[in-house]
């Protein structure tokens, strides 16, 4: 199997599986217990926070939640909540996941007002946010790295332009993709999302990271656990394989560098090729291939056991409301494919890739 849809999901690390079965049978305590098998869980949730806080080179706390869903969801709903005073207006981008456009949604729903902007309407797209808060502005969102083109935003520049412009505005930004994948230089905000099951930990655990001094208001009501604002019972096992799986992670920048233009080169020798992806993470390249509908290249490579995207996993299909917002007319975005790598890829992935694309087009274009 050549596996090259790593943005939907990645396969758990062996550190990472490790760690979970190791606090699944050894540690299994509960957190929250005052004898020593809670006192042991404890430890495995501070260490936790210590390691995850140290990759994204930010000062502030960590929430531990089921997934990157639910931190959205926090950041979104929690902050209108929190910061009620603040104004009833949004600025966010019209490339969003689904789980940071929705929430957004329903607080419309509320009477709130939401500016989206797109990609391809301005030559500086970070000024272009900064430039659309204004004294009712209480939340800027936006993602670090796009998930269907790998287009990087410049968080800190946004964060720092719009505390210049109204102090107040909370800055969330969605950093799913770009965690552990991007440098932390580019990254500042006051609320940010992350998921295990992105970097080779597994499903059903991520984490949202808070600011010192900023607060919100919990979605969930309990038994009061990470200091009242996410109640349930921590995952343990799945925190520490989140964890042992950041730890674990190589700075691939370099090699996902010529994977990407080895893929683009290959790419080149087959007309009708467009390539969707600029200023882009260099683990996704997101190509359309003229006259061959995604859904049937994507099942064509996957007789050949290699498995892409044609954009989000959360889209099950539907044809990309986000490559819109970068200018990709219909016609490309219905036949758009996205390759993701991960550490484990290879040259010779690329080299199937594009080989079995070339064979897709000799039958299906017409």
């Amino acid at each position: 199997m050549i596996y090259l849809d790593n943005c939907a999901t990645t396969r758990p690390c062996d550190e990472a599986i490790k760690a979970v079965c190791e606090n699944m049978s050894e540690n299994f305590g509960n957190p929250s217990s005052l004898h020593k098998a809670g006192i042991e869980a404890e430890k495995v949730l501070k260490s936790a926070k210590k390691t995850i806080l140290n990759k994204l080179g930010l000062d502030g706390e960590i929430y531990f939640t089921s997934g990157a869903t639910e931190s959205n969801n926090t950041a979104i709903l929690g902050t209108a909540k929190a910061y009620k005073h603040n104004g009833r207006r949004i600025v966010t981008t019209a490339m969003e996941h689904p789980s940071v456009a929705e929430p957004i949604n329903k607080l419309c729903e509320q009477g709130y007002t939401a500016v989206r902007l797109a990609p391809k309407d301005y030559e500086n797209f970070e000024q272009a946010i900064i430039d659309a808060v204004d004294s009712d502005t209480y939340l800027v969102s936006v993602m670090w790295v796009n998930n269907e083109t790998g287009y990087i935003t410049d968080t800190a520049k946004i964060y720092n332009g719009v505390k210049r412009k109204n102090p107040k505005t909370i800055v969330h930004v969605d950093a799913v993709q770009g965690f552990c994948k991007l440098p932390s230089k580019t990254l500042k905000a006051d609320f940010v999302s992350i998921s295990a099951h992105k970097v080779h930990g597994t499903k059903g655990v991520g984490a949202l990271f808070v600011a010192k001094g900023m607060r919100f208001e919990p979605l969930l009501y309990g038994g009061g656990q990470q200091k009242n604002l996410r109640s349930g019972t921590e995952a343990v096992d799945l925190i520490a394989g989140f964890e042992a799986a950041v730890k674990a992670y190589p700075d691939c920048r370099e090699k996902y560098e010529k994977l990407n233009t080895l893929l683009q080169e290959r790419l080149s020798a087959y007309e009708g090729i467009t390539i969707n992806s600029f200023n882009n993470s260099k683990n996704i390249l997101n190509f359309s291939v003229k006259g061959v509908r995604s859904e049937i290249m994507l099942h064509f490579l996957e007789e050949s056991g290699i498995y892409v995207s044609s954009g989000s996993a959360c889209s099950k299909g539907k044809t990309s409301g986000v490559l819109a917002a970068f200018g990709v007319s219909d016609e490309n975005a219905d036949s758009a494919i996205r390759a993701s790598f991960c550490p484990e890829t290879t040259e010779s992935d690329i080299e199937a890739l594009a080989e079995q694309i070339g064979r897709g087009i000799e039958r299906f274009r017409r």
